[in-house]
């Protein structure tokens, strides 16, 4: 369904029971809300599991297509306001995880677990600026499909590509059905960003970190370091995955997301 939130129409999902453990999650970039589509089914009812589409991204509006990180984590708050949720467990994964740190590095009150899947807390260097650059540039001179070809290499195991196509197939679809604005907006969001590796040790709350073993975009060694800064963290690497952890190995990742939750909500 979609809401107005912050001047713009935002499209967000909802499942379980509305008193149960409020679960948040923020997919990557250039996806939707439907990456989690293994997570949401996998999670029982006493979870409220939600999902939305960041600005500029599947059915929310794109707007003018000038976007921060800022501005993304102002609208999680929005939602979480629109939702009457005082603190969620948020799950963020890469550009998600992004938008998590920085919001519980904003709002820390607003937060009440983090769950970050294969992303860092560093900001672009020069070279990922620069690389950034050259996506913008590529999607204005060719469009987005030659793009989509190109991400989902990098993003994806190569054997996913043989034992997982279906979830292949669900991301190239999500990346081709966005707006070039888009994605050369969230691009440019995503190169500007703040580097939140300083605000790792004021993090209190129960923190979940998750990646796969062959992601190349932000290494296991990125999630070792965020484990490592965040005092009582749980981490654990994914097998047989690359950056799309969550659908290259939903088994895995659904367990460890599952007792995590389940330890979260006991104790609540």
């Amino acid at each position: 369904m979609k809401i107005k939130l912050n001047g713009i129409d935002i499209n967000y999902t909802e499942r379980g029971l509305p008193q149960g453990l409020p679960v948040v999650f923020l997919h990557g970039f250039p996806f939707n809300h439907t990456m989690w589509e293994p997570q949401m089914k996998a999670l029982p009812n006493n979870i409220r599991a939600i999902t939305f589409d960041i600005r500029g991204h599947g059915e929310s509006d794109v707007a003018e297509g000038q976007y921060t990180i800022e501005l993304f984590v102002d609208d999680l708050i929005a939602l979480l306001d629109h939702l009457v949720i005082e603190k969620a467990v948020v799950c963020g994964l890469s550009m998600g995880g992004y938008i998590a740190l920085r919001g519980v590095e904003r709002h820390p009150e607003r937060f009440r677990a983090l769950v970050l899947c294969d992303t860092r807390s560093e900001a672009d260097p020069d070279a990922g600026k620069i690389k950034r650059s050259a996506t913008i540039r590529a999607i204005r001179n060719y469009g987005v499909a030659p793009f989509a070809e190109t991400f989902l290499r990098a993003v994806f195991a190569e054997r996913s590509f043989e034992t997982h196509p279906l979830a292949v197939g669900a991301i190239k679809a999500a990346i081709t059905a966005n707006s070039p604005v888009g994605i050369c907006g969230t691009a440019i969001a995503l190169a500007a960003r703040t580097d939140t590796t300083h605000s790792l040790r004021e993090i209190t709350i129960p923190t979940l970190v998750l990646v796969g073993e062959h992601d190349a975009l932000t290494p296991p060694s990125a999630s070792r370091a965020i484990h490592e800064a965040i005092t009582g963290s749980e981490f654990h690497i994914i097998p047989h995955a690359a950056h799309m952890s969550n659908l290259e190995n939903s088994p895995e990742f659904n367990k460890h997301l599952l007792a995590f939750l389940n330890r979260i909500r006991d104790h609540s």
